[in-house]
């Protein structure tokens, strides 16, 4: 089985092309994502063919659940396609994937003896508790607007944590700190966070500190892969919630451990969010795994 491994922003992924979805695609990515008996991964990339777009992605953690979105993985999937030349390049353009969380736009910029820009939607950011999904409080129930998603507090490990609720078409949990990054415990509350009982299908988990209207860091645990180097909805979600705090302007940059991140949004649309891609290498896998 040929295979592509790809990067963005230091989130890494095995690409493969297939039509055929009836393999099962979880136990591969277990096998190929391990960094120690595999190739490595922050997650495994199908690139399908599609009925409603110009192609199909679909993406499966290192621990065998597949994810819905995924921005970082549907920028190299998108580097992919133009590298391969399975699209035309020339000028502006504008390609379609389909993903489970809905069709999302990319936006390709390509001038003569330059490197093409990509841009990818992440689509609207939705509020609704059955949207993220999140299990809210009887009691709470009738509360229930962006303000409250904006602010919705859990206790763990007896350290109060204001949450700011975010669908990006998978489930993000916003975090804003005022101590340095580094010092936050994300390898002991990130899996608490992400597994906690208000999240029946678990969350992404992020940890972020506005530097400025124009600048974000972040840390990102990841939903069925851990802390990783970057994460696109995630940066989306960080951008969204900031601006909805009247936090940052609607672009603003998004520096995580692997890269910086650009995130833009009208304050109503589709978010997009841009960044570099890059191929690392191609290889072949056994097949029988």
């Amino acid at each position: 089985m040929n295979f592509t491994k790809l990067q963005g922003a230091g989130n890494d992924f095995v690409l493969v092309e297939t039509s055929n979805m009836k393999r099962d695609w979880s136990q591969l990515a277990v096998a190929i994502c391990n960094r120690r008996f595999g190739v490595g991964a922050d997650g495994l990339l199908l690139l399908l063919p599609s009925e409603v777009a110009d192609f199909g992605m679909r993406i499966f953690n290192p621990d065998g659940s597949e994810a819905e979105a995924c921005g970082n993985g549907l920028r190299c999937l998108v580097k992919y396609i133009l590298d391969r030349e399975l699209v035309a390049s020339a000028g502006t353009m504008e390609v379609l994937i389909e993903t489970i969380a809905g069709i999302r736009r990319a936006r390709i910029k390509k001038a003569p003896g330059k490197r093409a820009e990509i841009q990818v939607s992440l689509g609207v950011p939705k509020f609704r508790a059955e949207d993220i999904p999140v299990i809210i409080a009887e009691g709470d129930r009738g509360l229930v607007d962006i303000k409250f998603m904006l602010s919705y507090t859990i206790t763990v490990d007896d350290r109060e944590l204001p949450l700011h609720l975010v669908s990006m078409g998978n489930p993000h949990a916003v975090y804003f700190c005022r101590s340095p990054l580094a010092d936050f415990p994300l390898a002991r509350l990130g899996p608490k966070v992400e597994q906690h009982e208000i999240f029946p299908q678990r969350v992404n988990f992020e940890v972020a500190q506005v530097i400025s209207r124009r600048q974000i860091e972040a840390r990102v645990w990841e939903r069925g892969a851990g802390e990783t180097l970057a994460c696109g909805t995630g940066a989306g979600a960080i951008a969204v919630a900031a601006q909805l705090c009247g936090l940052v302007d609607n672009k603003v940059g998004i520096k995580l451990p692997g890269g910086i991140l650009s995130v833009e949004w009208d304050g109503i649309g589709e978010v997009f969010l841009g960044g570099p891609a890059e191929i690392v290498f191609t290889g072949e896998y056994p097949d029988g795994v």
